[in-house]
């Protein structure tokens, strides 16, 4: 008869431990363990006739309205246009006949009552798909870690701020540099991309070549109203988080999804309702050359 080997003490220990983790793994979230909170886009303006498509419905856009933003299809009309801001402070602007897809949107949680509104309030990751159409966008100041890029079916886009226009036809994706950093890559042989100085245009054509040229006069004037509408987008509302039933509380908070389950609800506040519209136009003489 074969009798097996008695556990030692240190392999009891061992063993008791790891059903301890197992049996634990479940309850840690309502141990303490912070989740982040849902990310969220609010809806700062909107003219004619815009959709967003979120998964489950497809809803007529109307402004002071708040949605996930993570899987959400958003389009614009012939005529009409909107605009839009992620509650990582990122304002954008569509133009008419626009088609974008948010693929993925997490923001890691933040300190409530946060008054900085040109500071990024906690790293994120953003990624969209601009299959058609027109997007001005304006950024607050990227938190440490934060990734936000925009694909096209030409082109893929990182964005590190702060202003910029990205417009997809047939012929292609234009890319115009206002402020800030971008770096612009064509097709999938273009591992390492091409960084954009201030005033800068990319074009990338279908079969992924790019050419880098500065913004041409003619188009000064209008790239720059479209991304200050972006901008002007993001200082008619601020992003805070505070505990579901607090947040349900809140008098001028707007409407919100509510969340799951137990936790933190990012929620957006009006700071001044308003029409969006252009209020700083950009001239030749603004933008300094690339030598």
């Amino acid at each position: 008869m074969h009798y097996s080997k008695p556990l030692s003490l240190v392999s009891r220990v061992a063993i008791c431990a790891i059903l301890v983790s197992l049996l634990g793994v479940g309850n840690l979230d309502a141990q303490g363990r912070r989740k982040n909170p849902t990310s969220k886009l609010y809806v700062a303006d909107v003219k004619g006739t815009s959709q967003i498509d979120t998964g489950e419905t497809i809803d007529d856009l109307t402004k002071r309205s708040v949605y996930t933003a993570q899987g959400t299809i958003l389009e614009t009309k012939e005529e009409s246009t909107n605009a839009i801001v992620l509650s990582n402070g990122t304002g954008l602007y569509f133009d008419p006949s626009t088609r974008m897809e948010v693929k993925k949107f997490v923001q890691e949680p933040f300190t409530p009552n946060r008054n900085d509104m040109e500071v990024e309030p906690s790293m994120s990751s953003t990624v969209t798909y601009l299959s058609r159409g027109l997007v001005g966008l304006c950024t607050s100041k990227l938190a440490a870690g934060s990734t936000m890029n925009f694909n096209t079916p030409h082109a893929s886009i990182r964005i590190k701020g702060r202003k910029a226009v990205i417009e997809v036809s047939n012929e292609g994706t234009k890319v115009s540099l206002i402020e800030g950093d971008i770096t612009v890559r064509g097709g999938t042989l273009d591992a390492g991309g091409q960084t954009l100085a201030q005033g800068q245009q990319a074009l990338i054509k279908p079969d992924g070549t790019i050419e880098i040229r500065d913004i041409p006069a003619n188009e000064l004037i209008s790239i720059g109203d479209k991304a200050s509408m972006a901008c002007m987008a993001r200082k008619t509302v601020y992003f805070d988080v505070k505990g579901n039933s607090e947040a349900a509380g809140e008098e001028n908070s707007t409407a919100f999804d509510e969340a799951a389950g137990a936790g933190d609800e990012i929620v957006a506040i009006e700071v001044t309702p308003t029409d969006i519209s252009p209020e700083v136009t950009v001239s030749a003489a603004s933008i300094p050359r690339s030598n």
